[in-house]
Formats: structure tokens, C-alpha cells, sequence
């Protein structure tokens, strides 16, 4: 296992170095100076070549690279061209955000997901299959935004049950950490309530045809029994890959219900770089959200073996 978890490790280092040679490129190529929006519509072209020497742009892109690589071997992201800071200390303070908000919703789509899509499998044809595989559909179509900005309408504005948006450090009581992320969460999680759900039922469903699931009903084992330790345990595999996928996805995609909630994470702080044109910021954020990429599969391995030990040998 551990040879295995150090092949892994290793790999992953070229895959990081050439994402971070992709994005280097992709930020310098594409259209756009970010000396001219740093200096804003008032500046003239000398102020804007100044602040272009002062911020390294001016150096051949075989330099350029060659500094931040050996910076980004030592651990250091650079300084923001916009906020002027650390972008390690701004990555750090939008870091619990994020992660509550992607937890919270992880959470909330696997309470609600593996059950229904469980019975949706184990009631096949029936009004709740129905239910869920519309369901899935259209937690597939409508985006978040928009489930967001019904959300607010509904809960926060007609019923005041929620505030519109903003967010309370968890440092500054539990309760209120948790009752802000209700509203975002619940937006952000329909769509991974439909997937899991859809995933579950196909996974659940195929477990259910096969015979030692016959074998343990004719036995008159309880149908709870057959679903939770026969059934939904031999279904993991893939549902535990859609979830880490899910997971992953969350961490890194959450700009825009950040955005719709006001809610200063690394999803706004990626929003304000690109439009910005923060060259630091955003090669951080990116190779930040790759590495938490690389690492959940990495644990999703691990968890294979854990739940089917033929995955061992």
C-alpha cells in the first residue's frame, strides 16, 4: 500500500509542473495588460510601462517563469499585483469559506442523494423512481444561479427565514456559521443531489439483480438488511467515486455561488484575480485547486481498497 501511495505521489509531480507551465503561458499569451488595469484609464503610457518594470513584466517569459518556479519551490506564491499581499495569507483567509461551503453541501447531497436514489433502485417503475429521475433532470438543466437567486427570493425576502447573504467565521460561534451556510449550500447542492441520486440508483440497481441479493431475500432476511448490507455496500464503488468527484468539483468551482451570496472565499477571490488579471493570484488558486484534484482521487483509491478487498491484489 505504501509503495503504491509513493508511485502515486510521484506521478503527480509532472502533472503539476505541466499544469503549471499551461497556465504560466495561458495568462502571458491571452489579451490584456494587467500594468494598464492596475494604473486604471488615467494613467499614460510611461506610468503604465513603469509599473510593468516594477512588476516584472518586462523580463522574456523564459525568466519570468524560471523566478516564479524557483519561488514556487520555496513555498513562495508571490505578491498580489492588485491587493498588494501575500497571496499565501489571501489563499489562507478564503480557505474556510470555501471549504465549509463545499462541505456543507457534500454533506446535504449525500444525506439526501444515496437514500433516494437507493429506494428509487429498490422501488423500480414506481411513482418515487419517477420522481427522482425527473428530479435528476432537472437538477441537471437549471443552473445554480439561478436556484440561488429563488432561494433568496423565497426563504430570505418573502419568508426572512435566512439572511440574503454574507458569512460568519466559524471562530465566531458555530451557530451562526452554520445557519448563514444553509441557503448557498442547499443552491449549490441540487445539482449533486441529482447526480449522486442518479449514479446511486443505476449502481444500487444493477447490485439488485445479482444473485447472492436473490440468495439473502429467500433466506427472509429483512429488506433494510438487504439494501444497507448487501446491496448498497457492494454498490459503493462507484457512488464513493461520484462523491469525490463531487468533492472536487465543489472545491474548485464554487465561483458563482460565492458570487450570489457574497461570500469572500478562494471562488470570489478567483473572480476578482481573472477579471484583474492577477498573474500570482491565479497561477496560486490553480495549482492550489489541481493539487486538492490530485489528492481526493488519491484518497478514493485508498477507499477502494477499503471497501472491496479484491481491489488489494
Amino acid at each position: 500500500m505504501w509503495t503504491y501511495l509513493l508511485r502515486r505521489v510521484f506521478a503527480v509531480i509532472p502533472v503539476l509542473l505541466v499544469v503549471t507551465v499551461i497556465v504560466f503561458l495561458m495568462l502571458r499569451l491571452t489579451p490584456g495588460d494587467p500594468a494598464a488595469n492596475i494604473a486604471g484609464d488615467a494613467a499614460t503610457s510611461e506610468d503604465i510601462e513603469q509599473l510593468r518594470e516594477e512588476l516584472g513584466l518586462t523580463r522574456p517569459l523564459p525568466v519570468q517563469f524560471g523566478i516564479y518556479l524557483k519561488n514556487l519551490f520555496l513555498g513562495d506564491f508571490g505578491e498580489s499585483f492588485y491587493y498588494k499581499r501575500p497571496v499565501t495569507r489571501m489563499i489562507a483567509d478564503g480557505v474556510e469559506p470555501t471549504v465549509s461551503l463545499a462541505l456543507f453541501t457534500i454533506v446535504i447531497a449525500c444525506a439526501v442523494a444515496v437514500p433516494l436514489g437507493t429506494l428509487a433502485a429498490y422501488r423500480q417503475g414506481s411513482w418515487l423512481d419517477r420522481v427522482v429521475m425527473g428530479f435528476s433532470v432537472i437538477g441537471f438543466s437549471v443552473p445554480v444561479f439561478v436556484i440561488g437567486y429563488v432561494l433568496i427570493y423565497v426563504l430570505s425576502v418573502k419568508l426572512e427565514w435566512f439572511p440574503v447573504q454574507g458569512y460568519q467565521a466559524i471562530a465566531d460561534g458555530i451557530g451562526g456559521w452554520a445557519y448563514r451556510l444553509i441557503l448557498p449550500s442547499s443552491a449549490l447542492s441540487v445539482i449533486f443531489i441529482a447526480l449522486i441520486a442518479r449514479i446511486t440508483r443505476t449502481s444500487v440497481l444493477e447490485v439488485l439483480n445479482e444473485d447472492y441479493v436473490r440468495t439473502a431475500r429467500a433466506k427472509g432476511l429483512p429488506q433494510f438488511k438487504v439494501l444497507t448490507r448487501h446491496a448498497l455496500r457492494n454498490a459503493a464503488v462507484p457512488i464513493v467515486t461520484i462523491i469525490g468527484i463531487a468533492i472536487a468539483i465543489l472545491v474548485s468551482g464554487v465561483v458563482v455561488t460565492e458570487s450570489v451570496f457574497v461570500i469572500p472565499g478562494l471562488g470570489s477571490l478567483t473572480l476578482d484575480a481573472i477579471q484583474g488579471r492577477d498573474y500570482p493570484t491565479v497561477q496560486a488558486l490553480i495549482i492550489l485547486f489541481s493539487v486538492v484534484y490530485v489528492v481526493i482521487n488519491l484518497l478514493i483509491d485508498v477507499i477502494y481498497t477499503l471497501l472491496d478487498p479484491r481491489i488489494r491484489y
